[in-house]
């Protein structure tokens, strides 16, 4: 089955992301390498071929009509799969080049990763690098099982029977929708009344999911979930529906805490729910070479 008539193509939807995330079109442009004109232009074009109304121009910047902001909702997806399709085939080269084999959890592979790499590409770039993303518990299994060289995992606690080196941290924040309840608090949220309110939650395993529950240990076993969801895409979609909160990375929720279509809900007490970063090794093989070079570049957070 073909692509149904008036697909627009992935660049164009792809800009259109970035103005949403920018809030401009001019610095929209500047990160696809194109000229406001030429950028205003693409918008325009998908604009006629969608025949909707997508963007508000204004001498302040271009802000998403309702329009604009349900196609940019469905068009993260298709852009994250695209990436993914990409990424996979790169990877599949690798494996067949056998050179190094590294493991991310989804937050770290999405936020951290790509950076590294690409450093590491300009230091030595004949290394072929295979990526795997997993929860940090899968990613902990194949470092055990020698699936991968490298592992990069979330959480509280290092895995057990591996060597690791905390590498940074991480922040988690509590976010709703702007007509739940809790987005018009006016004083911080107790952590027992968190512990007690069912929330949409990460899989078994995921080390978004073992930091919340080691935080709110002692305010209480955390309530049954409303929804068990495998990736913080489908999270903050469904957070978005009303119908129950989240807790996810703030890396991950730049542009929706920006435009406000969640609402950061803060918690009451000093500290902050934050999480480590940590590589993963296997003890009788310490990380060498390209291995040992990506870790330093990590560690350095670069």
């Amino acid at each position: 089955m073909g692509l149904p008539p008036g697909t627009p193509e992935l660049k164009v939807l792809d800009l259109l992301v970035s103005v949403a995330e920018t809030g401009s079109l001019g610095q929209a442009a500047g990160r696809h390498g194109i000229s406001q004109p030429a950028a205003s232009m693409r918008i325009s074009a998908l604009e006629r071929q969608l025949r909707l109304v997508l963007l508000e121009r204004g001498p302040t910047g271009s802000r998403l009509t309702p329009a604009g902001t349900a196609v940019v909702d469905w068009a993260r997806p298709v852009l994250d799969a695209a990436r993914a399709l990409v990424s996979g085939v790169a990877a599949l080269h690798a494996d067949q080049q056998g050179r190094l084999r590294v493991a991310a959890s989804m937050t770290i592979a999405d936020h951290r990763v790509p950076g590294w790499l690409i450093t590491l590409h300009g230091r030595a770039p004949e290394t072929r690098v295979a990526l795997r993303v997993g929860n940090s518990s899968q990613v902990a299994d194949m470092v055990r099982s020698r699936e991968a060289d490298l592992g990069f995992v979330e959480g509280p606690h290092a895995p057990g029977g591996l060597r690791s080196r905390a590498i940074d941290d991480d922040e988690l924040v509590v976010v709703v929708a702007p007509g739940h309840p809790w987005a018009k608090r006016r004083t911080p949220l107790p952590l027992r009344m968190l512990a007690a309110t069912p929330l949409i939650l990460r899989e078994q395993g995921s080390g978004t999911r073992d930091a919340l529950r080691e935080f709110l240990r002692e305010a209480g076993e955390l309530a049954p979930p409303a929804a068990e969801l495998g990736s913080t895409t489908a999270i903050k979609s469904a957070v978005t529906t009303g119908e129950a909160p989240a807790v996810l990375s703030r890396l991950a929720l730049s542009a929706e805490l920006h435009d406000r279509r969640l609402i950061n809900v803060p918690l009451e007490g000093p500290r902050l729910l934050r999480r480590k970063f940590r590589a993963v090794w296997l003890h009788e093989t310490p990380p060498s070479g390209p291995a040992a070079t990506l870790l330093a570049l990590a560690t350095r957070g670069q």
